[in-house]
């Protein structure tokens, strides 16, 4: 006995030490709900896609600020004009050089110009819609991935509330399991003294079995609820097993909520967002036909030496630039984004309509998940007191192993059964609240 028992502490040992073992941490549903906003993956995705139409955003300020630029050249040429120009411009050019000799075939002429370019928007009616345009979008990222992160709240209380009813599961299991085990040492009991017969021994045997099954899965579901929170959480699961610090409720509290879709909504926000910047996009696109005006200038260093100032000078201008027709590309442009602003408002209230379908049904949902649970409670009840009575008139051998057997599978049944219920009931007063929010 003593071998055995050090065999079995050698065994945990080493079973511990190579990270077989099976790590069971305790956590909270406020932990949970802390963790995933700050490791969640989904949300990460939400907010990059949010900072990608932030950035779009800032593009549009080049609308408003100057686009500068500055270039250093050198060159050295034998081409005529070239070589007249460069001249011209280093201020060097001789009564000589105008020779038509020279004129003609000129000596190699460097020259090396430093050049500073300045380009103003001055009026661009076109892109202060876009800018506008890529606002709307920007905001309507930044409610989506709000939106993200209410969703992520409710997919976590629904993951825990998963894990309580697993954990609750396998402790009725492990109960039902134990009172099983005490009947079939009852029956063999009975059936050595003769009192019953092999078949019933086998009955309750199948039984235990059948209940050391349902308990194994009730156990596997304990680890896939644990690896679905770990995946919410972006956290690793191998070797990790989560536990609530609460227990799930076995009553429920009732709730009266308004079933009224919220223009407030942040994904009703969002859409609505999305739809002004389509409209924008779209009067941007009519805007496309107006003149732009646009001003402009440059500041030129010449010199035949590297960053030389001996000559210098300054061009001053602006622009009014109009497309009278480029061939129906921008009539073209402006009917693909009418029709995408016109979709895009389609779309909006279709959502809505589907947004408030789903509440009212959720509500419908609810009541019925209350009756249900109500209902489950009493038969629950009904049952463990029908299978208590049955059990004291089996000892008394007044009951057939299969009655009592029957009575036995049915309370664990019922209770399994009103668990069920507590937690569909909290899960979609939960979901309301989160269609109302």
């Amino acid at each position: 006995m003593k071998k055995t028992k050090l065999f079995l502490l050698t065994a945990t040992f080493i079973c511990s030490y190579f990270g077989f073992s099976q790590d069971t941490l305790s956590i909270s549903k406020s932990e949970l709900l802390q963790k995933v906003s700050e490791k969640n993956l989904q949300i990460k995705i939400a907010e990059k896609t949010f900072q990608s139409a932030k950035a779009d955003y800032n593009q549009s300020l080049a609308l408003f600020m100057p686009n500068i630029a500055v270039s250093h050249t050198g060159i050295s040429t034998t081409n005529p004009l070239m070589a007249f120009g460069s001249k011209l411009n280093q201020e060097i050019l001789t009564a000589s050089d105008f020779n038509p000799a020279l004129l003609n075939d000129p000596v190699k002429t460097q020259n090396f110009a430093t050049k500073f370019e300045i380009q103003q928007p001055l009026i661009n009616i076109d892109g202060i819609y876009g800018r506008q345009a890529a606002k709307s979008k920007m905001e309507a990222y930044q409610l989506q991935t709000d939106r993200t992160k209410e969703y992520l709240e409710l997919e976590v209380s629904k993951s825990y509330m998963q894990l309580q009813l697993a954990y609750r599961a396998v402790k009725v299991l492990e109960k039902a399991n134990a009172t099983g085990k005490a009947n079939l040492k009852l029956v063999q009991n009975y059936f050595q003294q003769g009192l019953l017969q092999k078949t019933d021994l086998l009955n309750v045997q199948v039984r235990v079995n059948e209940i050391t099954n349902q308990l194994q899965y009730a156990k596997s579901n304990i680890q896939n609820a644990s690896d679905y929170l770990a995946f919410l959480l972006n956290e690793e699961t191998k070797g990790k097993t989560y536990k609530p610090s609460e227990e799930l409720e076995t009553s429920i509290s009732v709730e009266t909520i308004a079933v009224s879709l919220s223009e407030n909504r942040k994904d009703i926000q969002a859409m609505n967002k999305s739809t002004t910047a389509y409209q924008k996009m779209y009067m941007s696109s009519k805007m496309n036909f107006l003149p732009r005006l646009n001003a402009f200038g440059s500041y030129e260093l010449y010199d035949k030496n590297f960053l030389g100032t001996s000559a210098k000078g300054y061009l001053v201008g602006a622009q009014l630039s109009w497309n009278v027709f480029d061939g129906y590309k921008s009539i073209g442009k402006m009917n693909k984004a009418k029709a995408d602003f016109q979709k895009a408002e389609v779309e909006t209230e279709q959502y809505k309509k589907q947004s408030q379908l789903e509440l009212n049904k959720t509500n419908r949902q609810l009541i019925d998940a209350e009756n249900k649970v109500t209902l489950s409670q009493l038969a629950f009840e009904q049952a463990k007191e029908g299978y208590r009575i049955r059990q004291n008139r089996f000892t008394q051998g007044l009951e057939k192993t299969t009655d009592l057997l029957q009575s036995e599978t049915q309370m664990i049944q019922k209770e399994l059964e009103h668990l069920q219920a507590v937690f569909e009931y909290n899960f979609t007063k939960n979901y309301l609240q989160f269609l109302t929010k």
